[in-house]
């Protein structure tokens, strides 16, 4: 019975070292500062922030050893987690819990071992704050108490992560939401257009408001998938593809999309779909048959590029012109954004029409 207590105590303690998500992050100046304090305070060569993992015990950090981690079996730490209070070695070769340990009996030669256990709110130890040396010393009651405190800056410190990790996914969980609600807001607003236009019958008006229904339609597509996948870094094709697939069938257009491999920030997506969206939806509105989709790579710039099969751009367009409709007022804004310039003229090897976007390379 108490075997099976033990391992769900166990179990439990892991779970909690999983929710700091501390284990093999990177150096951190404040942990190092106070191992750095802990060593002056003892006078000893080594202090070690240490996170005691299911199989190994890992440094947070480590003045002093030039060691990232070690085995869980023959840690002190190990056992120094299994209690509440300090774990105090004076002379580690007196000392029958230390008698047989590899790091006591082998080269290393450890002689004096004090550690305070790092415990959370909810009473699981994750690891411990500890000083060593080689040459067996005293510990007075102020110096207990001293390393208590440093112990609990570093549970104030680890603390501090766990609540801005929460912070964040709190953010980006509400971000979602909002933009989710936004999606099917922009799809409500879509459906009333289009009830609307079909009221009007067949007149000029009536394919105006359709026009605007699939725009609205094409608008929230972009957001249903930048969410879809939103990550540090997305891949622009495969967005692309996802976001022109149902272009395709708001639009009734064939929509074709190819080109380079490229990873882009996850801030500049949702413009690029954006972009995309404006030039397909005028692609389909002026242009005529097939719609191509590309996406090139060349040295430090991207480029977008779209383009239909319909009877080519009038003589003198210029896509910066102030009299462009509505539609190029928008990507030209969209494309300041990503820092960008756009250009238009005919297509190449047949008629029709292209729309070229470049933008620099993420650094």
């Amino acid at each position: 019975m108490s075997g099976t207590s033990s391992s769900s105590r166990e179990a439990a303690r892991i779970a909690a070292v999983r929710r700091y998500d501390i284990l093999d992050s990177p150096p951190d100046g404040a942990f190092d500062r106070i191992t750095a304090l802990a060593a002056r305070r003892f006078a000893v060569p080594i202090a070690i922030i240490s996170i005691v993992d299911a199989d190994r015990i890992w440094f947070k950090s480590h003045h002093g050893l030039p060691v990232h981690q070690i085995d869980r079996e023959p840690g002190l730490c190990a056992s120094a987690i299994l209690g509440d209070t300090p774990y105090l070695i004076e002379d580690a070769r007196k000392d029958p819990r230390s008698l047989a340990n590899p790091l006591v009996a082998g080269d290393f030669g450890l002689r004096f071992y004090a550690a305070v256990p790092l415990t959370t709110d909810d009473g699981h130890n994750l690891g411990t704050l500890c000083v060593i040396d080689k040459e067996p010393r005293p510990i007075e009651p102020d110096q207990i108490e001293d390393l208590k405190d440093l112990a609990s800056i570093v549970m104030d410190q680890l603390e501090l992560g766990l609540s801005a990790r929460h912070a964040v996914g709190k953010a980006n969980l509400m971000a979602k939401e909002i933009d989710h609600r936004v999606m099917n807001s922009l799809q409500f607003v879509s459906g009333l257009l289009s009830m609307q236009s079909r009221s009007l019958g067949e007149g000029r008006a009536a394919v105006h408001l359709e026009l605007a229904a699939q725009r609205v339609a094409a608008v929230a597509q972009v957001h249903r998938h930048f969410y879809a996948g939103a990550a540090v870094e997305v891949s622009c094709v495969d967005y692309l593809r996802r976001l022109c697939g149902d272009l395709a069938s708001i639009l009734d257009r064939e929509v074709v999309v190819e080109g380079d491999e490229e990873m882009v920030p996850a801030a500049s997506i949702q413009s690029i779909g954006l972009i995309t969206n404006e030039l397909v939806t005028n692609a389909a509105k002026h242009g005529a048959g097939r719609i191509e989709v590309g996406f090139r790579v060349s040295g430090n710039t991207n480029r977008l590029i779209v383009c239909d099969e319909g009877c080519g751009l009038p003589s003198g367009f210029d896509p910066l012109s102030a009299n462009t409709g509505l539609g190029m007022r928008v990507i030209t804004t969209l494309v300041k954004q990503i820092k960008g310039t756009v250009e238009a003229g005919p297509r190449a090897g047949g008629i029709g029409a292209c729309f070229t976007v470049q933008f620099p390379r993420a650094a």
